[in-house]
């Protein structure tokens, strides 16, 4: 399901940020007393009472619209108002109405987006006068205090209340996120194995802003194929057309089954921010296929394939477990092969091991290295079995899990990998105790490891 988008906007130093930190919990946005810190936008996942949504922090929108910076706020502001399923409208209820409160009140009323206006800074509703909010038209004013956090429950509350209701997906079709950096060839690859300019292309970077949509049949499967704008490092998103577009991407890797990473093969290796990509992707338990596009404009030997995998695999070595497309949307070469991959994949994600399978392999591996033991207290594993698919998670049970060592973890992980390949998808590692009540914080770290 898609998640919603929830904008907080209004002036500078109304304490948009703190509010943004308090509902995310953590102190990601900067806070500062200095009017207009926030210069960019900033956005992280939030969920409360089972809802979840992507909550947005955006510039103060200062009285000097001719300035260049407040241009530049004010069009990311524009685009977030856009953008969002829902925004909160924050207002300084010490200063009390601002004029350019009105002015934003009336900017969100010609979009007619749903909007709540929150009164931060408030310590005691009481004692605090918000007559000449209602002169908004927006209702009541919700009080909180983004500082101290009062009322910021009340607000969540009625907030995950109006959040649009989520469009279920089709689940008999497999999703897959077209992802990658700017520029790739990402919309040419989707426009090559479909056999039609469904999708814009352009040598600018950055044409496609939107997640597209496409679906397709193949040998009987319904196919929808999410054509991403291209990601860029958080510090590179200098606009706010890029920052949603980076957004949406994270989203559509939500939304997807798996996820077709596009890389560019004429430059030469494998980049960091194609890196940051497949991780986000594969700490989401979702599929990967890398896909290296512009092949034909790479002069290359009999081992050119191997040569860049091997560069790849140097940089992660969970890229081992996931399958590389060498192809050209230029000219067709090898797009079409995409198809079968992706059915492998898909594949590989719901394959389930009998648990009697599951003991076998465990009595293999144990024969060959025991856990490492701690001073005073034997480690042992005792038996496992296949908890879930998509991805694969296989849940070891013995006495002490939380001793058993990383190293060992990974042990484990790379021997059911031997004979349990699961190509293309994360194989994830859980230790619990005996009894199966208690998970380890140490197994949940170590299975992250294991698949790094």
């Amino acid at each position: 399901m898609s998640v919603p988008v929830v904008a907080l906007i209004g002036r500078p130093n109304v304490g948009k940020s703190a509010l943004f930190n308090r509902i995310i919990g953590d102190d990601e946005a900067i806070v500062s007393e200095e009017a207009g810190t926030t210069r960019d936008r900033h956005f992280s996942k939030a969920e409360w009472n089972g809802r979840a949504f992507w909550l947005v922090d955006t510039g103060g929108l200062s009285d000097d619209p001719n300035a260049p910076m407040d241009r530049e706020i004010r069009s990311q502001v524009a685009t977030a108002v856009e953008e969002a399923d829902m925004i909160l409208f924050v207002v300084d209820s010490q200063q009390g109405l601002h004029p350019s409160d009105q002015r934003i009140a009336e900017m969100i009323r010609t979009t007619n987006k749903p909007w709540m206006l929150v009164a931060n800074k408030v310590d005691d509703p009481q004692k605090t006068d918000f007559y000449d909010f209602y002169r908004l038209g927006a209702g009541d004013p919700i009080p909180v205090s983004a500082q101290n956090g009062k009322n910021s429950g009340d607000l969540l509350d009625e907030l995950v209340n109006k959040l649009p209701e989520s469009i279920p997906e089709d689940e008999e079709a497999l999703r897959i996120a077209v992802v990658g950096r700017p520029n790739v060839g990402k919309s040419s690859f989707v426009n090559r194995l479909l056999g039609e300019e469904r999708l814009v292309v352009s040598e600018i970077s950055g044409t496609t802003r939107d997640a597209i949509d496409t679906p397709m049949t193949y040998h009987g499967r319904k196919l929808i194929f999410v054509d991403t704008a291209g990601l860029r490092r958080q510090s590179k998103i200098d606009d706010g057309i890029e920052f949603y577009s980076a957004l949406r991407s994270r989203r559509a890797i939500e939304r997807a089954n798996l996820c077709v990473l596009v890389i560019d093969a004429s430059e030469g290796e494998f980049h960091n921010q194609d890196l940051t990509i497949a991780n986000m992707a594969w700490d989401l338990g979702r599929g990967v296929i890398v896909v290296v596009n512009k092949w034909d404009l790479v002069e290359k030997d009999d081992k050119a394939t191997h040569k860049f995998e091997k560069k790849a695999h140097e940089k992660a070595p969970f890229l081992k477990h996931v399958p590389f497309l060498f192809t050209s949307a230029l000219t067709g070469q090898r797009v079409s092969k995409i198809l079968d991959v992706i059915q492998l994949v898909d594949e590989q994600s719901k394959v389930r091991i009998p648990t009697s399978q599951v003991n076998e392999r465990l009595a293999e591996l144990l024969a060959r290295r025991q856990p490492s033991q701690a001073a005073g207290r034997e480690v042992k594993l005792n038996y496992a079995t296949q908890v879930s698919v998509a991805p694969p998670t296989i849940a070891f049970f013995g006495n002490h899990p939380d001793l058993v060592e990383e190293h060992y973890i990974r042990f484990l992980h790379n021997g059911f990998r031997e004979t349990y390949p699961f190509t293309g998808n994360p194989l994830r590692i859980v230790m619990r105790r005996k009894s199966g009540t208690d998970r380890s914080e140490r197994g949940e770290k170590a299975e992250r490891t294991a698949d790094a």
